[in-house]
């Protein structure tokens, strides 16, 4: 269980909920020590004054804040101490509000708030009535010394607390450059081939559906160069930026088959006898059979096919890219060799289809 970072009790009125707070995010990031090149030492950092080049010890460092160049408003670790918020060990909420009403782009990190010996009554009446009445609290707490705007709201069975930007620390759009001008405004048919495309792509939610990609690399790019292996890097090469159409990406974008991440494409199999008939020299056909023929060419489509061509797609579970072979890879290579083989254009399916059919009768 995750180690409480601080202890209080949320207020609100005159009733007091002892929590605890803990920590919602484990950061995953890949952490590097800087070393010597030469040597594989490890780099230290010294604090050093520019004026006389000697390294300075902590109890002798200021802090200062510079009010025009070269020259700072020096202030002492008493008087900073004087102006910092009394910590009262609570979270203060101020009101109450729709959660809708906020925008995301005022919260910052986030903890879970669990109760306290004595509090579970209190707490899950505070949670039940906030999902009841649909809102989120704010209120302003203090934690290592600094004061924080915060929001609470139920997360399941729990208290989630938000810590939030304060107004002014939020740049306003107004300040933005380069934002569209008026003449950027796009096309009706444009607007409906973009709404069509988000349609397309449109589904649930699911957190565990993404992943750190290049998180994984880095860690496989360090196993395999801890088991000894020399890695060659490529140099990548800069394509030139090309001007798009707007409106044939919109409809090329509508007309690509929608992939699902970590499922590869399935060839699609064909009887021996039809690849076989397919491999034969053309022949004419009758006039009973043209029909048939007709009717097959109709019938030959496949959602598989973008401008005539097959391109089945290929992913190996981690385990298998990390040794190169196994099963998976040889069911992948046999998979694209019977895609080469096999596939055929639309109308060149249907003529083997009916080239098949004459050859049986």
């Amino acid at each position: 269980m995750a180690r409480p970072i601080w202890t209080g009790a949320i207020s609100f009125g005159l009733v007091n909920v002892p929590v605890k707070l803990v920590s919602a995010v484990h950061q995953r990031e890949v952490h590097f020590h800087m070393l010597h090149d030469s040597d594989g030492g490890r780099i230290e950092l010294k604090r050093v004054c520019k004026k006389d080049g000697e390294e300075v010890p902590y109890e002798h460092i200021v802090k200062g804040y510079e009010i025009s160049k070269g020259k700072s408003v020096v202030l002492t670790k008493k008087e900073l101490a004087a102006l910092d918020a009394q910590s009262t060990r609570a979270i203060d909420i101020e009101d109450f509000v729709a959660q809708d009403e906020i925008d995301p782009i005022h919260y910052d990190a986030t903890y879970y708030l669990v109760p306290d010996r004595g509090a579970q009554k209190p707490y899950v009446l505070l949670l039940e009535a906030m999902r009841k009445t649909d809102r989120v609290a704010v209120g302003r707490m203090v934690m290592r010394t600094k004061q924080y705007l915060v929001t609470l709201r139920p997360m399941g069975k729990a208290l989630a607390l938000t810590t939030m930007q304060y107004a002014d620390e939020i740049v306003p759009i107004a300040d933005l450059e380069g934002l569209p001008a008026a003449s950027a405004k796009p096309t009706g048919r444009e607007l409906e081939l973009a709404e069509r495309l988000i349609d397309s792509l449109s589904s649930p939610f699911q957190a565990k559906k993404y992943k750190d990609d290049h998180r994984e690399r880095v860690l496989e790019l360090i196993e395999r160069k801890a088991a000894g292996e020399d890695i060659v890097v490529a140099t990548p090469k800069e394509k030139p930026a090309k001007t798009v159409d707007l409106f044939e990406a919109l409809k090329a974008s509508l007309g690509a088959p929608k992939k699902a991440p970590g499922v590869a494409a399935a060839a699609p199999r064909r009887p021996a006898r039809r690849a076989a008939a397919a491999a034969r020299p053309r022949s004419r056909t009758t006039a009973a059979a043209r029909p048939r023929a007709k009717a097959a060419r109709r019938g030959s489509t496949s959602p598989h096919r973008v401008d005539g061509t097959f391109r089945p797609g290929i992913r190996e579970s981690n385990e298998t890219q990390q040794q190169g072979t196994g099963p998976g890879i040889e069911r992948a290579a046999a998979t694209v060799r019977r895609a080469r083989g096999s596939l055929t254009l639309p109308r060149e399916r249907s003529r083997a289809v009916h080239l098949a059919g004459v050859a049986t009768r």
